[in-house]
Formats: structure tokens, C-alpha cells, sequence
């Protein structure tokens, strides 16, 4: 009996390349059967274990863990992070790395805030429209990541390097222009994606959710989204497959600056305020590439979901609530922080295989 597909796929190559390729992972996954669907499902629950044993401890711990005024605590403190790492995922696909998300975090906001506040509260006096300062932060990320992008895959700059120039450039300006002083006092308007609740429940989670549900379906099934993978496992193959390389790496680099502004400004609302040192002085960049490792995105580009960054970000969430619940000395946070994470890449490499925590 002959296997007509074959056919069909060689057709649609030789009229269409581009879509052809795209579509080709998907089809082979398709002929892949129980085994390969079997491997899949692991690599995305890989962390579970870990998250088993980090609930068990934590109710241990203390008998408010799992109440859920701390549920709720938690999912509030980790949504700006867990925005930020989806960015940063979407630009380590692709086989890229972008070390300025940290700073674009903060600087975005401290920008779009300056110009919202009087100068008597250190702004810049312009007292522009709450919705036009949430413009000015949107345009800060893609002017970043649009800068980036051009650098790295136009000018062929070393993307470590070019990034970690824009994380000072970034950092310089941020204390610059409020000469190292924190800005407060923000309409509600301004701050309510990191502030508000709805009977109880964090805005700020909701919308992170939607995003990691928004970008696991725009990666799975559009197009664009499986050119993202294509690009990051073998950028030569995707370039001769008629997929515009250069468009989705810049793309990528932008929609990552600007997610890490939108996340900076969830920071702000949740804790009323923009620091000097937001960011940067958080050390988020460790958080953020932790999260994403260890929930199974690779460092090589071309593997990795949603679904374990989201574990990722759940998981360092969890752990910092248990070290505050158990009153754990500052001195040594740092210390468990880094334990945990080695230990959680084990457990994700024993039930997800090597590929996971590359």
C-alpha cells in the first residue's frame, strides 16, 4: 500500500519551501507515535517532582503555605518575573541571549514614571497622561530591542557583548535621570497591572498567565512560531528553507525588550515604587536564565515550551516564600537559592533526559 503522504509533503515543498519546512516538524511529530509523545510529555513535567517536594516542605514549614491569601502572595511576587522569562525564552530559541533584559526592566519604567511625576517628586515636571507614559514604556522596549537586534543580526556584533553594553548604557541612565533616587507616588492608573486585585486575585497573575498561554499557542501552532524553532535548531537549514531569518531574530530580541519593560512595570505597581536599582540591583538576570534552564529551555536555541519555563518561575517563586516563611538569615538565601536550582536541574535531567537542561 502506498504511503501517499510522502507524496503530498514532497509536493508541497517543491511549491511552497517555506511553509513546508515550518509545517515539517509537525507532521514528523505526528508519525513519532506513543514514544515520542511519551518524551514530550516528560520534558514539560520534568520539574514536577521538584514542585511536589518543595509544596510538601513548605506546608511543613509553616501552616500558612498553603492558605490562600500565601498562594495568591506568591502568584503576585512571581508574575513580573515570570513575564520577563517569557521574553527571554522567546530570544534563547532562537539561539540568542539577551543580558539587557534586566535593565530594560527597570529603566522602561523609571523613564515612563519621570515623566508622569512633578519635579517635586523627582519626575522630569512634564506630568504627561498615565496612558502616555504606558506608551513611552512599551516604546523603551522596542527601541532596545530593536537596537539590539540590528547590532546582532545586522551588524554581526557579538550578542553577549552587545547586550551587556546595553545593560550599563541602561543602568547609567536609570540613576541618571533621577540622580539615584526612587520615584513613588504613581496614578493608580499607572500602576494597577502590578497593584490590583479582582475579589482578591492578583491582576498581575492573570495577565502573566496569559502571556505564557499566549506565547505556548503563538509557538505550537502559528507559523511564525514554529519558524522561531526552526531558526534556533539550525539557522543555515531555515534560511534555505525561504524563512526570513533576520526578521524573526530581531523580532524576537524586540518582543523580549518589551515583555521585560511590561514586567518591570508589574514590579513597580507591586511594590508602589521604581528604585534606582531595579533590575539590576535584584540581580533578576540570574533569576530569569535559572527559571528558564531549569524549566527545560535550551542555552543551544530550538527546545524548550511554556509549559516548563512556567514550572521554572513557579518553582524559584516557591522557594523564596518558603526561605521568608521560615525566617531564613538574608546571609544565607543566596547560598539555598543556587542548592535548590542545582537540585532541581538534576531531578529535570533524570526524568526529562539530557536534552532538558542543556
Amino acid at each position: 500500500m502506498t504511503d501517499t503522504r510522502n507524496t503530498t509533503d514532497a509536493g508541497d515543498a517543491t511549491s511552497n519551501g517555506s511553509s513546508a519546512a515550518i509545517a515539517a516538524p509537525g507532521r514528523a511529530a505526528g508519525r513519532m507515535g506513543l514514544g515520542g509523545a511519551t518524551v514530550s510529555i516528560l520534558r514539560e513535567v520534568a520539574l514536577l517532582p521538584a514542585l511536589i517536594v518543595l509544596v510538601i516542605v513548605g506546608s511543613i514549614v509553616s501552616p500558612v503555605f498553603l492558605s490562600g491569601s500565601n498562594l495568591t502572595g506568591i502568584g503576585q511576587q512571581i508574575s513580573a518575573l515570570g513575564v520577563i522569562v517569557v521574553g527571554e525564552s522567546l530570544i534563547l530559541l532562537i539561539g540568542g541571549m539577551d543580558l539587557s533584559v534586566e535593565s530594560t526592566y527597570g529603566f522602561a519604567p523609571m523613564l515612563a514614571g519621570a515623566l508622569i511625576l512633578p519635579a517635586a517628586d523627582y519626575g522630569f515636571g512634564t506630568q504627561i497622561a498615565p496612558a502616555l507614559g504606558l506608551v513611552v514604556l512599551v516604546l523603551v522596549g522596542v527601541v532596545v530591542g530593536l537596537v539590539n537586534g540590528l547590532l546582532i543580526v545586522k551588524a554581526r556584533l557579538n550578542g553577549f557583548i552587545v547586550t551587556l553594553a546595553m545593560v550599563i548604557v541602561l543602568e547609567g541612565l536609570q540613576n541618571g535621570i533621577v540622580k539615584g533616587q526612587s520615584l513613588f507616588s504613581f496614578p493608580a492608573s499607572f500602576t494597577d497591572l502590578g497593584a490590583a486585585q479582582i475579589n482578591g486575585f492578583p491582576v498581575s497573575l492573570i495577565v502573566c498567565a496569559l502571556v505564557f498561554v499566549l506565547a505556548g499557542l503563538f509557538l505550537r501552532y502559528h507559523r511564525h512560531g514554529r519558524a522561531i524553532y526552526a531558526v534556533g535548531g539550525n539557522i543555515d537549514a531555515a534560511r534555505a528553507a525561504g524563512i526570513n531569518v533576520d526578521r524573526v531574530r530581531i523580532g524576537c530580541y524586540i518582543a523580549g525588550s518589551v515583555l521585560a519593560a511590561i514586567g518591570g512595570l508589574m514590579e513597580a505597581g507591586r511594590v508602589s515604587a521604581v528604585t534606582a536599582t531595579q533590575g539590576y540591583g535584584e540581580g533578576i538576570i540570574f533569576q530569569v536564565f535559572a527559571a528558564a534552564v531549569i524549566g527545560g529551555v535550551s542555552l543551544k536555541g530550538g527546545r524548550g515550551n511554556m509549559v516548563g519555563a512556567a514550572s521554572g518561575v513557579i518553582l524559584l517563586g516557591i522557594v523564596q516564600n518558603i526561605l521568608n516563611l521560615a525566617n531564613v538569615s538574608s546571609y544565607w538565601i543566596d547560598a539555598i537559592n543556587g542548592t535548590v536550582i542545582l537540585i532541581a536541574l538534576v531531578l529535570a535531567r533524570v526524568v526529562g533526559g539530557a536534552e532538558t537542561v542543556e
